[in-house]
């Protein structure tokens, strides 16, 4: 099967064009992560207006998924890119006023050094399975007097987890396997302290945690 196919029939992207779910992850031992692929294809709700209000300049939004955040930031008057892996999130941004790439974080980027806030909202913070490694990559990323917020597992503070997963549609429907992690605020603090980052912030909206991180 080419890439093209393989991203045409992949759960993830058959709920982003449908704009609903179910959507998981999913874990080698059976184990289920709901995705809210429904809230993710609405305009922001409470929680994410309280990351909008505390983004200054140009914004990154890192797997930005259909992009409600990178089109709110957008009319709101910044200079917003959102980077995703997946051909149907980058549409599905351009479709909804924003701008996005397909692109890794780890791949070279647009105006590297120079974001004045880069988000990992939605759990991204478990791009690549190594949140030390994520929070090395972006302070190349970030500018020096940024910001970074990262919205944080909710569960447990403490919770630090690596694991390879899949994304599921909870029946046949599976994605390759990918690695990915889950953070909590603590856990997240213990990886920002030495990767660079210091938390200049932390709240919670709407049943969701949020960290605002700075260069140290």
């Amino acid at each position: 099967m080419s890439a093209a196919a393989a991203w045409t029939a992949d759960p993830y992207t058959l709920a982003l064009r449908s704009g609903r779910g179910p959507l998981f992850l999913r874990r080698g031992d059976g184990w289920l992560l709901p995705l809210e692929v429904e809230r993710w294809c609405e305009a922001p709700d409470g929680a994410d207006l309280t990351v909008l209000r505390r983004c200054r300049g140009a914004v990154l939004d890192i797997g930005c998924g259909p992009g409600r955040l990178v089109s709110a930031l957008a009319a709101l008057g910044h200079r917003a890119l959102g980077i995703d892996v997946s051909p149907e999130a980058v549409a599905r941004t351009a479709r909804a006023g924003g701008t996005a790439l397909r692109r890794s974080v780890f791949e070279p980027l647009p105006g590297e050094g120079r974001w004045d806030t880069a988000l990992l909202i939605d759990g991204n913070i478990g791009i690549g399975g190594d949140p030390a490694a994520l929070l090395a990559r972006m302070s190349g990323v970030v500018a020096a007097a940024g910001r970074l917020i990262v919205e944080c597992a909710a569960v447990d503070a403490e919770l630090d987890e690596r694991c390879e997963v899949r994304v599921s549609d909870g029946g046949a429907g599976l994605g390759a396997p990918f690695p990915w992690a889950r953070v909590g605020a603590a856990a997240l603090a213990a990886h920002a302290g030495a990767s660079g980052w210091a938390a200049s912030g932390r709240w919670s909206a709407s049943d969701r945690v949020f960290a605002e991180l700075r260069r140290t």
